[in-house]
């Protein structure tokens, strides 16, 4: 009896599922499809400008940028503005009483004035908000240097003079130019600059934005520029002051000019389109 009645339920179930079939879902739903992403020519804008502070390993800058729609997504553009130059062998030191900042070395102060020429390209555009515009761009140019005396070298012999005085200490005989002093002998040094970034667009018009810009940025001076003192004393004679040249007549060299001044960059900018 319970071998008939296994058997009787197993078919029982065989033809409940031949003549039953089970459905997850009757009926597929529409795919949702992603809006067209907001363009500045959709928009009704073809021109750009903003302006900003620049923070690099040279300090701080300030830049003005223009750019001009070429397609939906991409812009040419040029930029210009000042930043501060220096060698990559400087040590800022700062008294502790007096507040003064000095620079031990430092021979040459340098200001930077980049012409960068380049393209802006928007990135997932319909993957990421139209109020979250991410963008790459790269850029080079010309650019011009402006350098001008830190120690004044009235004996022109390279390097910041000391003297020893009776009781053997370290004096200096020759002052350093504060910020505004020494401008009367600079001089204009051309050479080359370019940049690599990855950028940020807020907001959800074209007509007012703000930008955050991180990068790489750089100079190249063919001829190299003397931020550092080129030369350095022998020592000390017997009066104290400095041995300039060995028998031979020949200066102790120190420093080199530097020719390349590379920096990461961040850039915050304000200003929107037209």
């Amino acid at each position: 009896m319970k071998i008939k009645l296994f058997i009787l339920s197993i078919a029982l179930l065989a033809w409940g599922g031949i003549n039953n079939t089970i459905y997850a879902q009757l009926v597929e739903p529409d795919v949702i499809q992603l809006p067209e992403p907001k363009t500045p020519p959709s928009e009704g804008f073809y021109n750009s400008f903003s302006a900003g502070v620049v923070l690099n390993n040279f300090g701080f800058g300030i830049d003005v940028n223009y750019s001009r729609v070429i397609a939906p997504l991409t812009q040419i553009t040029f930029q210009t503005g000042i930043t501060g130059i220096r060698d990559v062998s400087e040590l800022t030191f700062q008294n502790f009483f007096t507040g003064q900042k000095i620079v031990p070395n430092k021979y040459k102060r340098a200001f930077g004035f980049p012409f960068l020429f380049g393209l802006k390209h928007r990135i997932f555009a319909r993957q990421i908000d139209d109020n979250f515009r991410l963008f790459v761009g790269a850029a080079a140019g010309p650019a011009v240097a402006f350098v001008y005396p830190y120690v004044r070298d009235g004996d022109e012999n390279g390097f910041r003079t000391f003297r020893v005085d009776p009781r053997g200490f370290l004096y200096p005989a020759e002052s350093v130019n504060d910020f505004f002093s020494g401008w009367s002998e600079g001089d204009w040094e051309w050479g080359f600059n370019g940049e690599i970034k990855i950028g940020i667009d807020f907001g959800t018009s074209f007509a007012s934005q703000t930008t955050v810009e991180f990068g790489y940025f750089f100079y190249y001076f063919k001829q190299g520029l003397q931020i550092m003192e080129p030369y350095q004393p022998y020592g000390y004679d017997q009066l104290g002051n400095p041995i300039e040249v060995n028998e031979s007549g020949n200066p102790k060299t120190f420093y080199e000019a530097q020719k390349y001044f590379g920096t990461p960059v961040i850039k915050l900018s304000f200003g929107g389109m037209w």
